[in-house]
């Protein structure tokens, strides 16, 4: 029996070590240190790494293998991130055991006055000092209570010993700045506990709510997708055109959306945006009209930057603004074969249109935005020039120009310049495989190293920037004259008809005979021609430069020149023939339309990388604005804010607020004679504490005013 219990009482023993030890370690200064240096670390991840982006954004910028990785430790949404939330979770159990443990202390310190001290105690405070006074003990008690009451002090009186004591002390409160300090930790990550996606997640658990990752009528979603009005805490986003209205906000998630039910409807009355004098937008205003579901209640509000509207909890903010489905009218020029013939489209943003047969293909066109502006920085320091001597380097030459050429618009940019370059569309074309490239295309011609171009962005991924196409203005500031050109290049009757006149023109004057010699002349003309056509595999300069590599390195600057001559001047025989069958007059042969011509040599080359099978020139829009709302619901804002102004209160009381005690000793030393000891102590030396003390010392032992 006697065993037994021992046994007992020895695991219960262990039981309460354990749980001391473990309340020990929780509410130890070292594991709180930790745990913020994990939530530091957590921070700096979730500042460089930017939260919450589409799935497809990581995995274009990371590759597949460090996507992967980085998802299974959820640094995609750091601060939802269930290792994230056990932190916080242990830092509030860290702070709040150790106020619980601390706390009583504190309030009995601060209530005491540590009177329990005797004469030969207070001769070890290294701040003492003694006096005589000529007076009686009950005087010079009251005396100096009355002195060490000017400074702030209070002061308690006891009799001991035959002696008075008087205990003082000063800034006790500063005890204060310890417990709001550590409160206000626990409150800011309540608050913030509060306003994450716990609830939403508390949701996913007990009722079965899972994202939505099709494509449909928002109306339409089922309940399983979508949260109630009453969810505490969220934080969406809503579109909404001119005109139009929404009651719910779209929730992000990793794989799809939550569909937030709001207990409001909003309808958006008209969308004001003002603008800068370079074309940057200054100002953008929402007037909505906001209906309440429950009560019927209708009433206008005007929605700004930092300027939401709150209403029933909820606050709604201006976040920006985009496209609301506005109409395109487009006209398709074919980028491939020997036709020339362009047709009208027209498309809505957000929508799609199909391609037909007439583009050389099976497509459909994805319009995916519209800018009725564009504020671009366009001017280029120097010349463009174009590497036309294929000897010598031509592929890495030809390499540099297409970076000229095609490249990303930044690197045809001054950082000086800015201009409005009018509107643009962009749109994805997407082929019958589900392979898609996305454009960029301009409007209106821009001004470009002295030239007029019109241009055409395209980019593979969503992660690169626009590569830009420059497809020379004609004197009518259109793309017809270079669409022609391409069209006759692409025909070899007319390559061969080019090749004939070329030759007479540069042979007028043959003798009988010498016919061999432009015939000659001929046939070099129509093979540049063709080779500069392009077979499907290459065109333009990269196709002349696989043919000049064939030729011996020694021959190859001399066959170069010569090529690019007889290219050169045979591709302007080719403009004029493909005018005349028009019925359009010749082009004077001139600086201005030379240029023209070899900018447009320049333009066919690099379509070669443009793939798409039409040019869509924007023809004319009827804009329809609408406006990106963020809406949310953050019931732990205010407990924020609370935490914050304890903080504020806590550091400032615990820096500037200093604690001072204060023992005197008073004892009769003979008739009308009295002997007084006094000791001070702090809990920090500091210069202001000697100043002080000494100041005391100094009025203490002043004789009282007669």
């Amino acid at each position: 029996m006697e065993t037994e219990t021992n046994t007992g009482g020895w695991q219960l023993n262990t039981q309460r070590r354990w749980l001391a030890e473990s309340v020990e370690l929780l509410s130890s200064m070292r594991f709180a240190i930790s745990l913020l240096t994990l939530i530091s670390i957590a921070s700096v991840i979730g500042t460089v790494l930017k939260q919450g982006e589409p799935m497809t954004n990581y995995v274009n910028q990371f590759g597949p293998f460090w996507f992967a990785l980085f998802g299974k430790l959820h640094l995609y949404n750091v601060y939802s991130a269930w290792w994230f939330m056990v932190i916080m979770g242990f830092l509030v159990i860290s702070t709040s055991l150790c106020l619980i443990r601390n706390t009583p202390k504190m309030l009995r310190d601060m209530r005491s006055w540590r009177d329990n001290v005797r004469e030969q105690s207070l001769r070890n405070f290294p701040h003492r000092c003694e006096w005589q006074e000529s007076t009686s003990r009950e005087v010079l008690v009251a005396q100096t209570i009355a002195r060490i009451g000017h400074h702030g002090y209070r002061a308690k009186v006891v009799e001991k010993e035959g002696a008075t004591l008087i205990a003082a002390r000063k800034g006790t409160s500063n005890k204060w700045g310890y417990i709001f300090a550590h409160a206000s930790i626990v409150i800011i990550c309540i608050g913030g506990l509060l306003d994450s996606d716990l609830p939403i997640r508390v949701q996913k658990m007990l009722f079965d709510k899972t994202p939505f990752a099709g494509n449909g009528l928002i109306a339409e979603i089922p309940a399983t997708h979508r949260l109630g009005a009453g969810n505490p805490s969220f934080r969406g986003n809503t579109m909404i055109p001119e005109g139009g209205a929404s009651s719910t906000a779209i929730i992000p998630q990793q794989d799809g959306v939550l569909i937030q039910d709001l207990p409001f409807s909003i309808q958006l009355s008209r969308f004001i945006i003002e603008y800068y004098s370079t074309g940057m937008p200054k100002l953008f205003v929402s007037e909505v009209s906001v209906t309440d579901h429950e009560t019927g209640k209708r009433f206008p509000a005007t929605i700004k930057v930092n300027q939401p509207l709150i209403y029933r909890g909820i606050a709604i903010y201006q976040s920006s603004f985009e496209d609301g489905g506005s109409h395109l009218q487009v006209r398709a020029f074919p980028m491939r074969g020997s036709s020339e013939k362009a047709f009208e489209l027209k498309g809505e943003v957000g929508g799609a249109t199909p391609l037909d047969k007439r583009a050389g293909g099976d497509y459909t066109i994805e319009w995916s935005g519209f800018r009725p502006f564009n504020v671009e920085n366009l001017a280029h320091q120097g010349q463009d020039v174009r590497a036309v001597n294929p000897a010598q380097g031509f592929n890495q030459r030809f390499s540099a120009s297409l970076d000229r050429h095609l490249g990303s618009a930044a690197k045809m940019a001054d950082v000086r310049e800015f201009k409005n370059v009018g509107p643009s569309v962009q749109y994805k074309l997407r082929d019958r495989n589900g392979q898609a490239r996305e454009y960029h295309n301009y409007m209106q011609p821009v001004e470009v190293d002295g030239a007029y171009v019109f241009l055409a962005g395209m980019r593979e991924s969503p992660a690169e920037p626009f590569r830009f196409l420059r497809i020379p203005a004609d004197d009518n500031d259109s793309v017809e004259e270079w669409m022609r050109l391409r069209a006759a290049l692409m025909t070899p009757t007319m390559r061969e008809q080019a090749a004939a006149a070329y030759a007479r023109r540069a042979l007028p004057d043959v003798r009988s005979g010498s016919h061999g010699l432009r015939e000659q002349l001929q046939a070099s003309a129509l093979r540049g021609l063709t080779i500069f056509a392009g077979d499907g595999d290459s065109a333009g300069y990269l196709a002349v430069s696989q043919f000049l590599e064939r030729i011996p390195a020694a021959e190859q600057e001399k066959a170069a020149d010569i090529f690019m001559k007889i290219l050169n001047g045979s591709l302007w025989d080719l403009w004029q023939l493909a005018r005349q069958k028009d019925g359009l007059p010749a082009m004077p042969i001139d600086e201005r339309h030379g240029r023209f011509l070899q900018l447009s040599a320049n333009a066919y080359s690099d379509a070669f990388f443009y793939g798409s099978p039409v040019y869509l020139q924007l023809q004319g829009f009827e804009e329809v604005k609408a406006s990106v709302f963020q809406i949310t619901r953050s019931p732990g804002k205010n407990i924020v804010y609370l935490g914050c102004l304890l903080l504020t209160l806590g550091v400032f009381s615990m820096f500037y607020i200093r604690e001072r005690r204060m023992w005197i000793w008073i004892r009769a030393a003979g008739e009308h004679q009295s002997h007084a000891l006094m000791a001070m102590s702090t809990q920090r030396q500091t210069l202001d504490f000697e100043k002080e003390f000494a100041v005391l010392q100094t009025q203490l032992q002043q004789p009282p005013a007669s």
